[in-house]
């Protein structure tokens, strides 16, 4: 096992009818003034909006409020944000949504205090020193940025997808959790999330580093729950422990924890990154697109811990073929996908013909020579991916 820091500082409330805390909360960490991060309309039809302003005002604090975050969030609202951030000097960001409004309302929260382009923060030109503190009412169980210090922002001009890890800073200070507000995702937007946190876990997971057994159970035994728990939100998507169990293994992918002491991998969301970038498809069906088909290469070239997936996981019986062991289990991944109704190719996923050197160059011109650590891409080896996703 690796050396580490672990750090999560995050409030987690969690349970029925926990918005109606968030004013009391925004108090207990000091805020003065917070700015409301939204979406579209369906927190504003649901009344989910509505709420949040009694119990700000209930509580004394004062708010402002930004809406019309998309998926794939954009460095164009960011900058909106910043602005009327400093305007109204904004001390707390409180993103009411999903992965995409949490990572806006990140984004700003480090641009407000910084005299540069926040965007240095994400090409690493500047690292993040001071942000405004950050708290969550969670919508949408995916991204698991309500427990992570994590943003991902598409660079409007460029096209450019790209992540910044400011764990000590961006973590939010605390989070709200109802599963009840989730009763009425769509299943496709449901699904999305699942693979989202599924693939957060896995890549983890996968990893060279030796002897990290507490890691790999804990990735094993939240991909379990993922999986059942799946399946019985989509016989039922009102079912409360279903959703509720949903909701925190989204939080537990992305905290940290899955990956304790190892050499994290990430490859599959940056090879991800690009699709979603250039086609503007939804994250999670990227990812179901992309994982199996990252998956079935690495079960020529690094077969082991795919193949150990397959057996813990899915249930594939051991051999000592191990990338016979490995392909099974890619394709029991890719049954439980298209049940969950997801893509797990281009096609399915609404690219006819996917300009794959465009793909490949642009992966490789934003993360370098080589992309990942469990096996380290070069830019045939992505193309070759891409290719296996077709």
């Amino acid at each position: 096992m690796n050396n580490f820091v672990f750090y999560s500082p995050t409030e987690f409330v969690f349970g029925r009818d926990t918005e109606m805390q968030v004013g009391a909360l925004a108090r207990k960490h000091g805020a003065q003034k917070v700015m409301i991060v939204y979406g579209g309309g369906s927190v504003v039809r649901s009344g989910l909006l509505d709420r949040v302003k009694q119990s700000l005002q209930e509580a004394g604090i004062e708010f402002c409020e930004m809406g019309g975050i998309q998926p794939n969030p954009v460095d164009t609202k960011v900058y909106e944000g910043i602005e009327i951030c400093r305007r109204e000097q904004v001390d707390m960001m409180l993103p009411v949504g999903g992965g995409s409004v949490i990572d806006t309302a990140k984004a700003i929260a480090a641009g407000v205090p910084y005299e540069g382009d926040f965007w240095n923060f994400f090409i690493g030109k500047a690292q993040v020193k001071k942000a405004l503190k950050v708290a969550v009412v969670l919508t949408i169980p995916a991204a698991g940025s309500e427990g992570s210090g994590n943003s991902v922002i598409t660079k409007v001009d460029t096209l450019q997808k790209l992540s910044l890890r400011a764990p000590e800073l961006l973590r939010p200070v605390f989070s709200i959790m109802n599963p009840e507000l989730t009763y009425t995702l769509p299943p496709f937007q449901t699904a999305c999330g699942i693979a989202d946190m599924m693939v957060h876990i896995m890549e983890r997971y996968f990893t060279n580093t030796p002897e990290v057994e507490i890691s790999d159970r804990l990735c094993e035994g939240t991909l379990m729950a993922i999986i059942k728990m799946a399946y019985c939100v989509k016989q039922n998507p009102r079912d409360y422990n279903a959703r509720a169990n949903v909701m925190w293994c989204g939080n537990i992918a992305h905290n940290g924890t899955c990956g304790i002491g190892c050499e994290e991998d990430w490859a599959s969301h940056f090879l991800e990154h690009e699709v979603s970038a250039i086609y503007n498809v939804t994250h999670g069906a990227g990812l179901s697109v992309i994982v199996p088909a990252w998956m079935t290469f690495m079960a020529e070239h690094n077969p082991k811990k795919i193949a150990q997936f397959a057996t813990r996981v899915l249930g594939v019986p051991e051999s000592e073929d191990l990338e016979e062991m490995a392909l099974a289990g890619v394709s029991r991944l890719k049954f439980f996908f298209r049940y969950m109704g997801l893509p797990v190719n281009f096609k399915e996923l609404g690219i006819e013909n996917p300009d794959i050197d465009c793909l490949a160059d642009s992966l490789h011109r934003n993360k370098g020579e080589f992309v990942g650590n469990y096996v380290k891409l070069t830019k045939e080896d992505s193309k070759e991916i891409y290719r296996l996703a077709l």
